[in-house]
């Protein structure tokens, strides 16, 4: 599998799905069910009744044929009776169709925006497990397939019903037409159990390579501009479509197994209703039974066969459970928690972390850091590639949480802040700064509370984006899908959203990237003069910030080497060596 092919697998090595992911998949399922239980149980009401109208039709029916032969009084009211019950037929099967339907939309709905909500409250890398076109396979497809599992159990259920009250006719009618058919039900059962079985692995590998083909596709297009200027489109093209094999041979194999029990029902259905017509043949011949007899028997027989038409909502319900075992994935994230307390006010932003240790995969990436960083200060945190700067910005703002140790932000553990006062008071750009809002100006003010116009251009001007902004089509109104913007544009766009919000602890991880050096000490500047006191951490790449800082925190695997100013720590060879020998001009060295 090539780096990025992020998958989760819902089967261990053995092939066997790991019974603790199906009980809590079944137990999703249950949720789901309840969720839209009126409308589910209307399922069952209307096939039932569709099931008891099946049954009655074909002993109304030989009854009308007999008085009609007979010549005896009451026919015209049979014949209505069965005009009605077969009308009641037709509605009610047209009823749990639309029921069902509209259950799965609802179901589907139900659990997409679960999956949403819990991934967008869990901490970072607790996501980054699954790959972009991982999570929208699951979001999508496989969404679709569970949320109609709830609608598929219920017409399992219902399905049993006139096949099983038909063969209790048989029996009524004669015990020998009963027993004919009794005999063959071995072999459908065997049938149905095979079908359940192979069915749901084939689903299982089906689903996993469409998962794996998504992923692909998305990291294709992610670095479409790094594949052209590469020139391995083809190559690019035949790694996302490798898997194109394997999922034409899992659908293949999928619908094999659905077409040979559909193919097996179809010979031995005919081969039972075939046995229980000749031994009603020889029942009416022999008095036992009359000719209406043997019409209900046709008809119950065709109706106790039907039994094998159960694979059709069998498979959907085991294709929905294996789909649910890979939504649930997503719905089981543990989300990021907070607590309801409130900062201190006039607190200046002091952070603390203590004993703070990250481990991602079972690798530490921070181990053991001590730091305090005073309110008003302005730190860069340095280190090589892979040293934990990122992560230290992610647990500093309680964008994850450590897995050992602590941080405080003036003087108030960050677990124990309330989600909306910590988004308010810690604020965050990123190198690729995700932008939402109708136009510029409300990408600039989104957040947990919405600044004033002129606070809004005030963070333009700070992160040097008022002069493109006003030369957009319609300055700060421009709609944000139609304004064009370059790497840099973005990046400042999303410097001046934190400005914008800026309260007691900002933090810039890699946010200056694609700045060029006038525009990277414009901001600086800002942030130490116009944008409003507090602590700022910045993970710098570039000599020259770490040059402008009050102090730096040296990273070298996942610890702290030291904290010590630009200057102190110059005069380590070691610390030079970071910015590849020390480039005096400012120029990104560290990606």
């Amino acid at each position: 599998m090539q780096e990025g092919d992020r998958m989760v697998s819902t089967r261990p090595r053995d092939g066997k799905a790991d019974p603790r992911a199906v009980r809590s998949a079944d137990a999703l399922l249950v949720r789901v069910t309840r969720a839209s239980a009126g409308r589910t149980a209307a399922i069952l009401l209307c096939a039932a009744a569709a099931a008891a109208a099946s049954l009655a039709l074909p002993a109304v029916l030989g009854l009308t044929l007999d008085l009609l032969l007979e010549g005896r009084p009451g026919a015209g009211r049979a014949l209505a009776a069965t005009v009605a019950l077969t009308a009641a037929e037709v509605a009610l099967g047209a009823t749990v169709a639309l029921l069902a339907g509209t259950v799965g939309a609802r179901s589907t709905a139900w659990l997409r925006l679960r999956a949403i909500r819990r991934l967008l409250a869990a901490p970072p890398r607790s996501v980054s497990r699954f790959s972009p076109g991982d999570v929208a396979t699951r979001l999508s497809v496989h969404a679709t397939e569970a949320g109609a599992a709830p609608a598929a159990a219920a017409q399992v259920i219902t399905a049993v019903l006139a096949p099983a009250g038909a063969l209790v006719a048989l029996f009524v009618i004669d015990p020998w037409i009963g027993l004919a058919f009794l005999l063959g039900l071995p072999a459908l059962g065997l049938l149905l159990r095979s079908f359940a079985r192979d069915s749901s692995d084939t689903v299982s590998r089906y689903q996993r390579v469409q998962s794996l083909l998504a992923t692909r596709l998305t990291d294709a297009l992610g670095g479409a501009r790094a594949i052209a200027a590469a020139g391995t489109a083809d190559e690019e093209r035949a790694r996302v479509l490798r898997p194109l094999g394997e999922l034409g041979t899992e659908g293949r194999r999928m619908w094999s197994v659905h077409g040979s029990a559909m193919a097996r029902s179809g010979v031995l259905m005919p081969l039972l209703i075939t046995a229980v017509l000749a031994v009603g043949g020889f029942g009416l011949a022999e008095g036992r039974i009359s000719v209406g007899d043997l019409l209900a028997v046709s008809r119950y027989a065709a109706l106790a066969a039907g039994l094998g038409a159960v694979a059709g909502p069998l498979g959907a319900l085991i294709r929905g459970r294996t789909a649910a075992r890979r939504v649930n994935e997503l719905v089981t994230v543990p989300p990021l928690t907070h607590g309801r307390r409130e900062l201190p006010l006039g607190g200046t932003g002091t952070l603390e972390l203590r004993g703070v240790g990250v481990a991602l995969d079972g690798v530490w990436v921070l181990r053991g850091v001590d730091l305090c960083v005073p309110g008003g200060q302005t730190v860069a945190v340095v280190g090589r590639s892979g040293s934990g700067k990122s992560t230290l910005g992610a647990v500093a703002g309680r964008l994850t949480a450590p897995d050992e140790g602590e941080v405080r932000l003036d003087g108030v553990p960050l677990e124990a802040v309330a989600a909306d006062v910590l988004r308010r008071e810690v604020g965050y750009a990123f190198e690729r700064p995700s932008l939402r809002g109708a136009t510029v100006a409300d990408a600039i003010a989104s957040g947990v509370q919405t600044p004033s116009a002129e606070r809004v251009r005030a963070a333009a001007r700070a992160a040097g984006a008022d002069d493109f902004v006003r030369a957009l089509p319609r300055g700060y109104a421009t709609a944000l899908e139609e304004a064009p913007l370059s790497g840099g544009e973005l990046q400042r766009l999303g410097l001046a959203r934190a400005f914008a919000h800026a309260g007691r602890l900002m933090i810039l991880d890699d946010a200056t990237s694609s700045l060029d050096t006038a525009t990277e000490r414009q901001v600086d500047r800002a942030l130490a003069r116009e944008v409003r006191p507090g602590t700022r951490i910045v993970m710098a790449h570039r000599l020259s910030t770490a040059a402008r800082a009050d102090q730096v925190v040296w990273l070298e695997g996942g610890r702290v080497r030291a904290v010590r100013t630009h200057a102190e720590l110059w005069r380590d060879p070691e610390y030079r060596a970071v910015f590849d020998c020390g480039d005096a001009r400012g120029e990104r060295v560290d990606r």
